[in-house]
């Protein structure tokens, strides 16, 4: 998948601005250690029941399914592990096959949804792609198995809860290009997400959709994410201060970039949404879309890192969504 990537930079305009930022980066973190019982701050403090044993499974179950392209007889065993597990954690699940026309004519997808009944009837939506680049021998361990088990593990640890919002767990099929992702054509990408967005609002439930969080690439060895100027600036910034709270500072990077991705097509609907992707995978990046993208690249604590940190996030993210409209555009750096 091309993420349209975009590295941006920015330096300060003003050796006052810059002390200034230090300053409260420092006092952020001196507030972040109090009560902080972690005998070593850089590492995260285990925020939950996630379990990086069972997210390293859900991946290697997923590469020994082999490649996993949209509409092959492998993504229908996935479907089936994914839709299996869901419902052994007593969640309601819903299938939404559909066919996706693509440069390739039509090919079948499956987007798949489990349901955790909240206090409100207003939705968060925690979402990741299953499915992998239509490419011989990639397995895709990162791209598409780490998403999946993100999602998975997440909704085991929150269906023995009651959270304030509902929530859907949403695995999305058709991320991929059948053929090429263009950033100039967005038909050939993002099937599954523009398929649940279409259909929301033909059914007028987009109304209820209050934020949407999206993994993707969570699982490097090597795990450093960067703040997408993509996102909707108060979601991005709720979770890397999460981050620093907990102690995962140095994983939740204060680098910007910009990414294309399954959140784009809630976010162009005015949806406050954010995408948590490390697209910085092996040295250069040369893991990337490559039959390199397999099991032992990847890391089941780094999934848990960065699923820890959204759960440590919900609190903050529901108490700002109980506040006037919270600003659900992106912020574009200068």
């Amino acid at each position: 998948m091309f993420k349209g990537f975009r590295l941006r930079r920015r330096a300060a305009s003003a050796i006052a601005l810059a002390v200034l930022g230090m300053l409260v980066v420092a006092c952020e973190n001196r507030a972040a250690s109090v009560g902080n019982t972690n005998p070593n701050p850089t590492e995260p403090q285990k925020a939950s029941e996630f379990s990086a044993g069972r997210a390293f499974e859900h991946m290697k179950k997923m590469c020994e399914l082999g490649p996993r392209p949209s509409g092959s007889a492998a993504i229908g065993k996935a479907q089936d592990y994914i839709q299996s597990e869901l419902k052994s954690y007593g969640l309601k699940v819903v299938e939404d096959p559909f066919t996706a026309r693509t440069p390739h004519g039509a090919v079948p997808m499956k987007n798949i949804i489990a349901e955790l009944p909240g206090e409100k009837p207003e939705l968060v939506l925690i979402t990741g792609h299953y499915d992998t680049k239509r490419q011989d021998g990639f397995v895709g361990a990162n791209d598409g198995a780490s998403s999946t088990a993100a999602v998975l593990e997440t909704a085991r640890v929150l269906a023995k809860t009651k959270p304030e919002y509902t929530l859907w767990f949403v695995f999305f099929d058709g991320e991929e290009a059948v053929v090429e992702w263009s950033a100039m054509d967005g038909n050939d990408n993002t099937y599954g997400s523009r398929r649940l967005v279409a259909e929301m609002q033909a059914d007028h439930s987009l109304s209820r959709v209050r934020a949407m969080i999206l993994f993707d690439m969570i699982g490097d060895k090597n795990l450093d994410l960067k703040r997408d100027a993509e996102s909707s600036a108060w979601l991005v910034d709720a979770i890397w201060s999460t981050a620093r709270r907990v102690g995962a500072a140095k994983f939740f990077l204060a680098n910007e970039t910009a990414m294309e991705d399954d959140h784009v097509p809630f976010r162009n609907e005015g949806i406050s949404a954010v995408d948590l992707i490390d697209f910085n995978y092996g040295p250069n990046h040369e893991y990337w879309h490559t039959n390199q993208d397999t099991i032992d690249k990847v890391s089941g604590e780094s999934v848990k890192i960065v699923a820890d940190v959204v759960l440590s996030s919900l609190p903050e993210i529901f108490k700002q969504l109980n506040n006037p409209k919270p600003n659900s555009q992106p912020r574009i750096p200068q």
